[in-house]
């Protein structure tokens, strides 16, 4: 049947090959045996098992080249190791050629049906993870499609009838009528910045951002991410203190997209923080990563929240001496630091304050 898993068993005795193919008889498999590893390779590219049960000892081509060939061919495909000469090294380095589990020979048939149950289900498990990151791409392309075309263009025109309405009556619209215009004019101004927000977050093209890899160092990227948003500290009354340590590596990147991160943490940061407090920016190099620290005694996260502030889209409760948020800065400046190979982390206490954390590997 064509939904039939299809399972291969490569060994060199021919009882092996027999006794695993009479256990499995009878299940909803197609099973298919080959009795050394060169004619296992061709029919792992002929029918593209779901499950290849291979053994290490074999004359010709040895088990642990054959792992390695079909883990180059398809990674999805799982594959178990069987053999009679089961070592913790030799399973230790059929694992790293990427053996997903290890049956030391003699077996049972519980133990073959269960080990076989086991390795189908994780390569249904790895294919619909293909599949669900596919169709989050298509959703994401698709998204960005309807908010560009569907929303921006009509608001864009409304927008623009709008100013043109407001001169022509400007003679003649009362103070009040004025008054609700001006409110029209500022909510679809808002409602476009919040749609270029969404493109942005959907527009951040990893491929192009690593086209565009220079050297550069954390001195600039923080200079030029406090320069931006100091006019808005300023307004606050808060002061942002930058620590850089001395003689800090180097790193590959690109620079107008790091600062572009930075700056939105540093803006969520001026965003929840009390009037004339202090946020500290730190720069160091650990571990061979340059790390970026960025932390505030604000209002800090709630538990509840703390593990989805880097998701796409998400909005913690909002603390009443807080601003407004679309809770998409934060997605932008993750995507753009895990494009340079980077992590970014948060930790918060609440009411006492946040602490998001940038690395990022140096040039070696």
């Amino acid at each position: 049947m064509e939904n039939q898993p299809k399972i291969l068993i490569i060994d060199d005795e021919e009882v092996v090959l027999d006794s695993c193919t009479l256990i499995l008889e009878g299940g909803n498999y197609s099973v298919t045996t080959a009795s050394d590893g060169t004619q296992g390779l061709n029919l792992v590219r002929e029918i593209q098992p779901d499950l290849v049960f291979v053994d290490l000892k074999m004359p010709g081509i040895q088990g642990i080249e054959v792992l390695e060939h079909i883990t180059e061919q398809d990674p999805t495909i799982v594959s178990i190791v069987i053999t009679g000469y089961a070592t913790v090294t030799s399973a230790v380095e059929a694992m790293k050629k990427g053996a997903y589990d290890f049956l030391p020979k003699p077996f049972t048939p519980d133990e073959f049906r269960i080990i076989t149950k086991r390795g189908l289900e994780r390569r249904k498990l790895m294919l619909e993870t293909i599949a669900l990151r596919k169709e989050k791409e298509m959703l994401r392309e698709n998204f960005a499609a309807i908010v560009s075309h569907e929303l921006k263009s009509p608001l864009g025109a409304i927008q623009q009838n709008l100013f043109a309405l407001t001169a022509e009556l400007s003679q003649t619209l009362s103070e009040s009528q004025n008054a609700k215009f001006e409110r029209m004019k500022v909510r679809i101004d808002d409602l476009l910045k919040l749609i270029n927000s969404w493109l942005r977050v959907y527009s951040v093209d990893i491929s192009k951002i690593k086209d565009n890899f220079t050297t550069i160092s954390a001195t600039s990227i923080i200079s030029k991410s406090i320069e931006s948003i100091e006019p808005h500290a300023v307004r606050k009354d808060i002061t942002i203190v930058p620590t850089i340590e001395d003689n800090l590596n180097t790193f590959e990147g690109d620079e107008g997209s790091l600062v572009e991160a930075v700056v939105n943490i540093l803006g969520n940061a001026v965003k929840y923080s009390h009037t004339n407090s202090q946020i500290k920016v730190n720069a160091r190099e650990i571990d061979n990563n340059i790390e970026i620290s960025i932390s505030d005694s604000g209002v800090g996260i709630q538990p509840e929240d703390l593990p989805y502030m880097l998701s796409d889209f998400f909005r913690g409760k909002k603390d009443q001496t807080s601003e407004d948020s679309h809770g998409m800065g934060l997605t932008i400046s993750k995507r753009i630091v895990e494009a340079h190979n980077g992590t970014i982390s948060v930790a918060s206490t609440p009411s006492k304050g946040t602490t998001f954390t940038i690395r990022i590997p140096c040039i070696n």
